[in-house]
């Protein structure tokens, strides 16, 4: 690899970590500022649970399209392309998400952001991973994955510190910035020859067409529910699974999730490392979603009780 090579890889990992370090900042700064922000529209305490839920899958629902849409266009137009287009759109959402007093604007601002959010992560692990060897990938995203979740951590301490709006005007504010980053990166060259070839790219249909391809993209998905499950339903939603079990003392949301994502953070170092060092990542995820099993069990039903009521 020469100097040029070297430069463009480090560039690419590091600014590709940042960006998932704002990407889960925003991505979870709903879930921290649900109850506050609510409250401060007006939401009453019986019907908090419903519009946070609301809320979460308008977030949610805007990351599947994204997902897909981004997708689409990252394949025919570029990674780059994409990183600009998703960066720019969930940074306007949530600056625009510090001004709403009603929460249907509120609904529909977490749905474009969502959008945007689903677009940076996913272009920019793909382009790490174009980027780098076979041998080395597994590292190169253990560092973005690694510094990229930390974010929820940052978001927990920021939304402690300042008003749930300033929150949102930071997550956006770092968003511009990280697009301004992304200026430096470079397309990757594995998608340069792709450009090339005669070879069909941005077709969504593709995953189905073949019955392999379509088993992968599906234990894709499967393998991400149970992690997804914590986050978004176990740390959101800690303060009325508290409650279901019993628990007087109020919890904080933006504790559950500053605590969470330390384990997060420990987790991504260490099934990356794993990864690397067994030289399987099959072994490593197993493990790794037997764990996050028991630890769901224990989370649910700790001192005998049960979190769901």
């Amino acid at each position: 690899m020469n100097k040029n090579q070297s430069r463009i890889l480090n560039t690419t990992v590091v600014v590709s970590a940042l960006g998932y370090f704002v990407d889960i900042y925003d991505l979870i700064l709903f879930s921290i500022v649900r109850v506050v922000s609510l409250k401060d529209l007006g939401v009453t305490p019986e019907r908090m649970l419903d519009v946070g839920v609301s809320l979460l899958n308008a977030q949610m629902l805007g990351m599947l399209l994204g997902g897909i849409v981004w997708g689409v266009l990252g394949d025919k137009w570029g990674r780059l392309s994409v990183l600009f287009g998703s960066i720019f759109l969930y940074s306007i959402a949530n600056i625009l998400n510090g001004f709403v007093h009603d929460v249907e604007s509120y609904w529909w601002l977490r749905f474009f952001a969502g959008v945007g959010l689903a677009g940076e992560l996913g272009a920019a692990i793909t382009l790490v991973t174009e980027v780098m060897s076979k041998e080395t990938r597994g590292m190169g995203t253990m560092v973005v994955t690694t510094v990229g979740v930390t974010g929820a951590i940052v978001g927990g301490w920021v939304a402690d510190l300042f008003h749930w709006r300033i929150s949102y005007f930071i997550g956006g504010g770092l968003g511009l910035v990280l697009l301004v980053l992304r200026m430096k990166m470079f397309e990757s060259g594995m998608y340069e020859r792709a450009s090339k070839s005669s070879t069909r790219r941005g077709t969504f249909g593709m995953l189905f067409s073949e019955r392999t391809r379509f088993i992968k993209y599906l234990s894709c998905i499967l393998m991400g529910v149970p992690t997804w499950f914590v986050i978004g339903i176990l740390l959101t939603f800690a303060p009325e699974l508290a409650l279901g079990a019993g628990i007087v003392d109020p919890i904080k949301t933006s504790r559950a999730i500053m605590f969470g994502y330390i384990g997060f953070t420990l987790g991504d170092f260490a099934s990356g490392y794993l990864s690397q060092l067994l030289r399987s990542r099959k072994k490593v995820i197993l493990a790794f979603l037997v764990f996050t099993w028991l630890s769901t069990v224990l989370y649910l039903y700790w001192g005998g009780g049960s979190a769901l009521g």
